[in-house]
C-alpha cells in the first residue's frame, strides 16, 4: 500500500539501527511496534523475535496486523479466494455510497469494482457468522480484501478525496492475492486500542514508536478502508463520505508533547525507539529534553525521499526531501 509514513524503505535502517544498540541475538526478546500502521516494521522483528505486540487506533491497520503478525502458521485459503474472486458484484453499502453510479456518486472505485468489494466482503462476513471459516482465515481474507481494493481505487493515494474520472488502474477489475504472511512457531499479539492507554498493561525488551507527526489524521485519510473493514451502514459526511473517526493527540500542536512524555514515563521497556523526521510538531530538541529524562539518549539520522499524495507538477512542496531521525532511550 502506499501509505502515509510507511517505512518500508526505511526498513532496513530502522533495523540495523536497533540491532545496533540491542544486539543481534533478538530470541528472548519481546518486540513492540506500538503505531504499527501497515506493520512493516513488525513484520521485520517477527521471525526473529520471541514474540511481537503490535497496536493500532485504526481499525484497518488491526486488520492487517492480525494478519501478517498474529497470523503465524499455515491456513487453507485457496478455495476460498476462488470463491471470493468468482463472485459476481452486488449493489451494496460500497457501491452506493463511495462508487461510480452509485446514488452518492463519490468516484472512489469503479461501478464493477464497488458492487465486486460489496458481494465480498458480505460473503466473508457470512462465512465468519457461520463459523464457516477460523478467526485466522477471517482476517487473512480481509486484509487481502483491503489491500486489493486498495491497488484498484480512484485516488492519487489516500482517501481523503477522490479523482474526478476512473484513471485507469482503477479500471482493472478487483482480484484478490493473498496476503500471504510470515509462518513461525512462536505466538504474537494485535491489540486495536489507544497506545497511551494500553502502554500501562503490556511490558517487553523493544518498543519501537512510530507516530503521526503532524496534523493529518490518519482516520480521515483512510476512512473508506475502515469502512470496508466494519461493513456497518452510517450516514457519511460531505462530498468525500467521511465517517466519524479518532482523532489523535499526536496530531496536534498542544497535546502531542504531554502525549508523548506520558508514554515514555509509562514505558516498561528498556529499549524505547521512536521515527521522527524534521517536519514533525514536535522539534529534534523536544524530543531530546524529553526522552533524556528517562534515560540514555542517542539519535541516528537518514535523508530520506519525503512521501507525495500525488504526483502533479503543479503542487509545491518545501522540500525534496526529509531528514528521518531514530531517537533512542534506553532506560535506566
Amino acid at each position: 500500500m502506499n501509505y502515509i509514513g510507511s517505512k518500508n524503505k526505511l526498513s532496513d535502517f530502522i533495523f540495523d539501527r536497533i540491532t545496533s544498540v540491542v544486539g543481534y541475538e533478538l530470541s528472548d526478546k519481546v518486540f513492540c511496534d506500538m503505531f504499527a500502521g501497515t506493520g512493516i516494521i513488525g513484520r521485520k522483528f517477527k521471525p526473529l523475535v520471541k514474540q511481537v505486540i503490535s497496536n493500532d487506533i485504526e481499525l484497518y491497520s488491526y486488520i492487517l496486523n492480525k494478519n501478517y503478525i498474529e497470523n503465524h502458521t499455515s491456513i487453507s485459503y485457496e478455495a476460498l479466494l476462488d470463491e471470493l474472486n468468482n463472485l459476481e458484484g452486488i449493489p451494496g453499502f460500497i457501491f452506493e455510497e463511495y462508487s461510480e453510479n452509485g446514488k452518492a456518486n463519490r468516484l472512489y472505485f469503479s461501478e464493477n469494482n464497488g458492487k465486486k468489494i460489496d458481494a465480498i466482503r458480505k460473503r466473508i462476513e457470512d462465512w465468519y457468522n457461520k463459523y464457516f471459516i477460523s478467526d485466522s482465515q477471517y482476517y487473512f481474507l480481509l486484509c487481502s480484501l483491503l489491500e486489493s481494493a486498495d491497488k484498484i481505487a480512484n485516488t492519487a493515494s489516500v482517501y481523503g478525496a477522490f479523482l474526478k474520472k476512473i484513471k485507469r488502474s482503477a479500471q482493472k477489475e478487483l482480484v484478490i492475492e493473498p496476503a500471504l504472511f510470515e509462518i513461525n512457531s512462536n505466538s504474537h499479539k494485535v491489540y486495536n486500542e489507544n497506545a497511551n492507554n494500553l502502554i500501562n498493561r503490556i511490558e517487553g525488551d523493544i518498543l519501537y514508536l512510530d507516530p503521526p507527526y503532524n496534523a493529518r489524521q490518519y482516520g480521515a485519510n483512510y476512512h473508506l478502508l475502515n469502512t470496508i473493514s466494519e461493513y456497518k451502514e452510517f450516514q457519511p459526511k460531505g462530498k468525500t463520505g467521511l465517517r466519524d473517526y479518532v482523532r489523535s493527540k499526536y496530531c496536534s500542536r498542544s497535546n502531542v508533547e504531554d502525549e508523548f512524555e506520558r508514554l515514555i514515563q509509562s514505558a516498561k521497556f528498556k529499549y524505547i525507539f521512536l521515527s521522527y523526521n524534521n517536519e514533525g510538531l514536535m522539534s529534534l530538541e523536544q524530543i531530546k529534553q524529553i526522552m533524556s529524562k528517562y534515560g540514555r539518549y542517542d539519535c541516528f539520522s537518514i535523508d530520506y525521499q519525503r512521501f507525495r499524495s500525488d504526483t502533479s507538477k503543479n503542487r509545491s512542496y518545501s522540500a525534496n526531501s526529509t531528514i528521518e531521525y531514530l531517537h533512542l532511550c534506553e532506560k535506566l
